[in-house]
């Protein structure tokens, strides 16, 4: 067999990264983890190809080559995916699709030849029995969550490595909380499952061997939730192996806020490579919290849990909800407040949707209020159903938050609030040519032509002479306000 592997293009959004990432020469932040699993799940002796759009083009000869056609992807992934799929299908190839976008909504993909939906570890082995015997079916399904021991390494030999600016590793899936909005419940339930140490170290080893020495991102949706086995089993070995491998690349990870009353797992984190934690906020309006069900973030000082983890030396990048049924005209303001006195650089603000068989959108459903299916993308001023405020002056509210916060004034100040209270454990792990270039680029871009030169250079001084330490992310972060700015501009 021969199996063509596509990943479908990621639209220009906050979390692509694109206009960040040109600076280091780089063509997409995370190549497809779930694919390429997918490929490691294939018979060893099937000729395997993987094609992502975010970095290289698909051709006809491609798809010509192929047997099967098998594509993942995400809701933000669907325009393009419809058309890899008519494409496939014009050439008489079949297509057997998966992952988060179809197992949602697989009664809107009837033109697809096969559904392989949910974990792939459960559904992919009956279909490859199928396809043996010649009895093929439309639709594999489970109720069922897989056993994640027993998942292979991804097979990073598919990757061109160098256009990419990070590489992904999955340890855990499934989240303790419920939060209403959020759909991992459905896909990945509520008790984490994870990986052994020596399955993760494995995983790390596949890519320190091909020779990766830029960061790395575990893409669980809480690392933490499971603390007792990171504490004991999990960062215990990954700091064994780090010392062993001298420091081969950084982490970042996803958690909930708790993590900040964990002086423990902080350390052991920062110890094992840690930098980054992504948190989801939300809001800081306590009646939004508990309208969806935010247990973890609810009746704590928000500001205070951000600045434990910031003062520690763990970046925090959080996400930010606009438009619950609770949220009060005063929020728009609040929020900004709140963003620019925690000294999160990293403010990822969105309008709320509902996805796919979350408990939001099944209370909407009943309410009457649902209008469309989500695009995926909560930047681009969408949203699949009727909220309590005043559309307009919801979208107003949200276009005032985005330009205030990403305006170059608010957001080189944050850059320097959270520099004076960051204390990394070590400094960066090396120092690449392509940063030099970022470097030189961002000198050209922000500090001689772009509008923000004035921050930019205040920036630039006041951190390499009271802060040397932390430099290089300062002209990081200065490049990531380029990219977020470009992104607003674009929707608001």
């Amino acid at each position: 067999m021969n199996i063509l592997l596509v990943n479908p293009s990621i639209p220009d959004t906050f979390w692509g990264f694109k206009h960040a990432i040109k600076f280091i020469s780089k063509k997409s932040v995370f190549p497809p983890l779930g694919l390429l699993t997918v490929a490691a799940l294939l018979p060893a002796r099937w000729r395997k190809r993987l094609i992502d759009l975010n970095v290289e083009t698909l051709t006809d000869d491609d798809i010509r080559w192929a047997d099967h056609v098998f594509i993942g992807g995400m809701s933000v992934q669907e325009r393009s995916a419809r058309s890899v799929i008519a494409r496939a299908q014009s050439m008489h190839r079949p297509v057997v699709a998966g992952g988060p976008l179809f197992t949602a909504r697989p009664e809107e993909f009837a033109d697809v030849d096969h559904l392989v939906l949910n974990e792939a570890e459960l559904t992919l082995p009956p279909f490859l029995d199928d396809l043996h015997g010649g009895r093929l079916q439309r639709v594999y399904t489970t109720d069922q969550f897989a056993d994640v021991t027993k998942t292979p390494v991804p097979m990073w030999d598919l990757v061109r490595m160098g256009s990419y600016s990070n590489m992904n590793v999955q340890y855990s899936r499934g989240c303790p909380y419920d939060c209403e909005f959020c759909d991992i419940t459905v896909l990945y339930g509520r008790v984490p499952r994870t990986k052994t140490a020596a399955q993760l170290i494995r995983e790390f080893d596949a890519l320190a061997d091909r020779g990766w020495n830029r960061d790395v991102f575990l893409v669980d949706d809480n690392f933490i939730g499971n603390r007792n086995k990171l504490k004991k089993e999990i960062l215990p070995a990954l700091i064994e192996w780090r010392a062993a491998r001298r420091r081969p690349f950084g982490l970042n990870t996803e958690a909930s806020i708790n993590l900040s009353d964990d002086e423990e797992l902080m350390d052991l984190m920062l110890k094992a490579g840690f930098s980054t934690v992504f948190v989801g906020i939300e809001s800081p309006n306590e009646e939004s919290l508990a309208e969806c069900g935010k247990t973890a973030n609810r009746r704590r000082d928000l500001l205070a849990s951000v600045q434990r983890m910031q003062r520690k030396g763990l970046q925090v990048q959080g996400g930010f909800i606009l438009g619950f049924d609770s949220d009060p005209e005063t929020i728009f303001h609040r929020m900004v407040e709140f963003i620019q006195e925690s000294g999160i650089v990293t403010a990822m603000v969105g309008l709320l949707n509902a996805p796919v068989g979350s408990r939001l959108y099944k209370r909407l459903m009943t309410e009457g209020r649902l209008l469309s299916k989500m695009s995926g993308d909560n930047t681009d001023f969408s949203m699949n159903f009727k909220p309590m405020m005043d559309l307009s002056a919801l979208k107003e509210g949200y276009r005032h938050v985005l330009q205030s916060i990403y305006a170059p004034k608010n957001y080189y100040a944050r850059v320097r609030k959270f520099l004076r209270t960051y204390r990394p454990l070590e400094a960066p792990v090396r120092v690449h040519m392509a940063e030099v270039r970022a470097l030189c680029k961002s000198i050209v871009l922000l500090g001689v032509i772009g509008k923000e030169r004035f921050h930019y250079w205040k920036l630039f001084f006041w951190s390499l002479f009271t802060r040397p330490r932390t430099f290089p992310m300062a002209i990081t972060l200065a490049i990531y306000g380029f990219h977020y700015r470009r992104v607003v501009e674009q929707y608001a």
